[in-house]
């Protein structure tokens, strides 16, 4: 999909320095796909405590019923 977005070319350059890109396209697309990563594992953690879990379960028992 073809976009014109008017990005911060200061930005880019760290950027592509950082992550050793050597274009821009490929620099954005790395950008994206750490943002979402982060955001997935932002919500994961979202989650702690909030699953209940049976305490007399172990993981130990049953491995080695296989």
């Amino acid at each position: 999909m073809a976009t014109n977005l008017d990005i911060d070319d200061s930005l880019i350059v760290k950027a592509k320095k950082v992550g050793k890109h050597k274009a821009k396209k490929e620099t954005v697309t790395q950008a994206l796909i750490e943002y979402i990563a982060r955001r997935v594992q932002k919500k994961i953690t979202e989650l702690f405590g909030t699953i209940e879990y049976d305490e007399s379960y172990s993981y130990k028992a049953y491995r080695s019923q296989e």
